[in-house]
């Protein structure tokens, strides 16, 4: 049925309650209908080099079951039971999805960002208890190696350390040159194997009973710019759930899906890769980074064509990239892109439609609700700067606190957004119990920490954060962190770090300080030292400003609405004059519906010349009166 509204996402819930939904309630259960329903068509495929016609390898339906019940035999038979963790950090290859899914249906997978210091990695193999990591070989242009075997010396419980050589994807003569130059990895103190040699060593079905029903299956952690991610727990049902959405509403069998996204991230791995088991729908992953990947933009669309994409997955940062090289091939298969983790900005989204004749849709989900929450309909009204409408089975309420208690907002009033599906896990989100205390509003709806509005047709409109975290291209960076930074510098009284607005990452950090009394520093120096006592290279801040006095509330918190305003005018002051364009920011209004608006005066500039400097940002500007 088509997905247009919120007349069709009611009436699909008014089917049948989601319980009464004819579907399996485990993974492997899930993965075995589809194997058994589409056994020879396409499932996965992955080529380590983005050319259009390099070496891929494809694994059907029936060879990725077969896989993944190796691999989740294999972790049995490593004393994997129902609640112990297998974690990863690899880049994309098709060990990384069979790892995933065996890992789920054997006990809990924990995927972890291979771009992550040793330390957090350690820190999140502590919280999980992982006792098998699985990793990257020594491979040149990469410390993925060297940075688990760091980790792994600092977390006790890992007994076993499985590797995956992506040596196997090369051909000749790269195939030979790799084992002679393969760099060193460091000293592992746990047994160390191959996976596929030990996979191979295991039945191709099942050697144990399935699961019986509902349980944990994975962890992600949330982020990981502060010294211990948060960890949130997954289930199955909210894994299903995701993927059954995706089948429900977008995919078929006959779909072909490109998701250049980590296989560390719920976007791939929830909202892409189980939908794609719920429907038969085949997945292409280019590269190990993915968009990151070496000419992987420059081949982007010449791998459309050789795939026959019919669904793009995309964020913001990569849209933005894309829109500077030009459509060389055929693309005529594509039906809709969809982009998610970042706000996408009005200008970006008109020229990715006008540049591949193609329909994005701006999505929203998190980590802590398994994944999605809301959509543009894809056969419906999109209305570009909105998350769209919740989907089936979802509930969003817009919650404010006040002295008298929480109390729903009215339409188009802003509150935190609260959200209850069945990829909540209501009182267990984390890990950590004391992390789940006051995260849920009736203690059903988790708290997203954003804050939003809902309109007259039932669009989700993000206003802010509630949480003041700063994502950069998606990726949350906790101010927190640069904030202790600048603290332990002799010469900073106060500091605080903001997003300050960005046209390709969304956001990039910055920060503002005001000095001790008769101390003397530069912004370049208070540069320096973050580089060394930040310890996330994407958490560095790009801009620093020394203030006479930063601005505070009257019990002496530094206010950030302040400073966005201040960085919100030098950036698009600084696009303007960059452009030639004598149009100035001239004050930041705080709108009640839209948040932080810039106010431009002419100056003799067009507005068409203004839109088209300032439209590639996502924060609203408009003409001042």
């Amino acid at each position: 049925m088509t997905f247009a509204g919120m007349a069709d996402r009611n009436a699909i819930e008014a089917e049948m309650p989601w319980d009464e939904r004819d579907l399996p309630k485990t993974l492997y259960g899930l993965l075995a209908r589809t194997a058994g329903a589409h056994p020879d068509r396409p499932a996965v495929s992955y080529q380590i080099f983005s050319g259009p016609e390099d070496r891929a390898e494809t694994l059907t339906w029936s060879e990725l079951r077969a896989q993944v019940a190796q691999a989740a035999n294999l972790f049995r038979s490593l004393g994997i039971g129902e609640t112990d963790v297998v974690a990863y950090v690899l880049p994309n290859c098709n060990e990384t999805v069979v790892t995933l899914l065996g890992a789920a249906v054997a006990g809990i997978a924990n995927p972890i960002n291979p771009l992550l210091e040793p330390e957090q990695i350690a820190a999140i193999l502590r919280e999980t208890g992982a006792k098998v990591v699985v990793m990257l070989k020594p491979f040149p242009k990469t410390d993925v190696a060297q940075k688990v075997a760091e980790a792994v010396r600092h977390a006790p419980k890992v007994q076993t350390v499985l590797e995956v050589d992506l040596n196997r994807y090369l051909t000749p003569p790269k195939s030979w040159i790799v084992p002679l130059i393969r760099p060193k990895g460091g000293k592992i103190t746990a047994d160390v194997k191959s996976l596929r040699g030990e996979m191979r060593k295991q039945p191709k079905e099942l050697n144990f009973a399935d699961s019986a029903g509902d349980r944990i299956a994975a962890y992600f952690h949330t982020g990981g710019t502060t010294g211990m991610p948060k960890v949130a727990q997954h289930l199955y049902s909210g894994m299903i759930y995701n993927g059954w959405l995706g089948h429900k509403l977008l995919f078929t069998e006959e779909d072909n899906i490109i998701c250049p996204l980590p296989l560390f991230h719920v976007f791939a791995c929830h909202v892409i890769l189980m939908a794609a088991i719920a429907s038969g729908a085949h997945v292409v992953f280019p590269t190990p980074q993915g968009y990151r990947g070496e000419g992987v933009f420059d081949n982007f669309w010449k791998l459309v064509e050789r795939w026959k994409i019919t669904f793009i997955i995309t964020v913001p940062t990569a849209i933005s990239a894309l829109m500077q090289r030009k459509v060389d091939a055929d693309v005529s298969t594509v039906k809709t892109a969809f982009s998610g983790s970042a706000p996408l900005p009005l200008e970006l989204f008109r020229r990715f439609e006008e540049a591949a004749g193609v329909t994005i849709c701006e999505g929203y989900g998190l980590t802590e609700a398994t994944c999605l929450v809301s959509v543009n309909p894809v056969d419906g009204e999109k209305k570009v700067g909105s998350i769209g409408i919740p989907f089936p089975y979802t509930k969003v309420k817009i919650v404010k606190q006040t002295p008298d208690g929480p109390r729903e907002c009215a339409t188009d009033e802003i509150g935190e957004i609260c959200v209850s599906n069945p990829g909540v896990y209501a009182g267990s989100t984390y890990t950590e119990e004391d992390k789940n205390r006051d995260l849920f509003h009736e203690g059903l709806y988790l708290r997203t920490g954003d804050l939003g509005r809902v309109d007259e047709d039932g669009y989700l409109w993000i206003t802010g954060r509630a949480k003041d975290l700063i994502i950069r291209g998606g990726h949350n960076i906790d101010p927190a962190e640069i904030e202790e930074a600048l603290l332990g510098h002799p010469a900073v009284a106060f500091a605080g770090a903001i997003g300050q607005p960005d046209a390709h990452s969304g956001e990039l950090p910055c920060a503002y300080v005001e000095l001790v009394g008769g101390a003397s520093v530069t912004e370049e120096e208070l540069l320096e030292h973050c580089k060394r006592h930040v310890h996330e290279r994407a958490a560095q801040p790009k801009h620093m400003t020394i203030l006479d006095e930063l601005p505070k509330t009257a019990v002496g918190k530094v206010f950030k609405p302040d400073l966005r305003k201040q960085a919100i005018t030098r950036v698009y002051n600084g696009a303007l004059e960059e452009k030639g364009l004598d149009a100035r920011v001239t004050s930041v209004i705080d709108d009640k519906k839209r948040g932080l608006v810039a106010q431009v005066t002419a100056n003799g500039t067009s507005e068409a010349e203004i839109a088209d400097t300032l439209g590639a940002f996502t924060r609203p500007w408009e003409m001042a009166a």
